[in-house]
């Protein structure tokens, strides 16, 4: 799902500039869909019950997470399946140590993105790919 940006929070403490801050919970400052999940039913329940909400907004608010969701399912599989079309081939890449060159071995997928495996280097990120042949 697309992360959302969070607001920082507002602490007095902040504001007076002492030291002594506490560490926030989300120290990325990015909300997910757990996140918003929380935050509709924390809505939900603080709802006066004698002056419900618009239920109309509720509902577009439930399609728009479901759309954000299906764009980023259809996002990462494409990502994916251009990952493993590079299997086998040569591609130069980006490093630590500078430009490299080698064979796609294969391709691995997590939450934090596709990676391939280059001539036994894992982890290379497809956005430092520079080349294939």
């Amino acid at each position: 799902m697309t992360a959302i940006p969070a607001a920082a929070p507002s602490t007095p403490a902040a504001s007076q500039g002492k030291s002594n801050t506490p560490v926030p919970e989300n120290p990325n400052g990015v909300l997910g869909q757990n996140d918003f999940l929380k935050l509709m039913i924390a809505q939900l329940q603080a709802q006066n019950p004698l002056e419900p909400g618009n239920s109309n907004e509720f509902v577009n608010e439930l399609a728009m997470m479901t759309q954000t969701e299906q764009t980023t399912n259809v996002a990462n599989a494409t990502e994916l399946s251009g990952a493993v079309q590079l299997i086998g081939r040569t591609v130069s890449y980006e490093g630590g140590s500078g430009t490299a060159t080698g064979k796609v071995q294969s391709v691995q997928s997590s939450a934090s993105g596709t990676t391939v495996t280059v001539e036994g280097v894992t982890g290379v990120t497809l956005s430092s790919i520079t080349e294939v042949n």
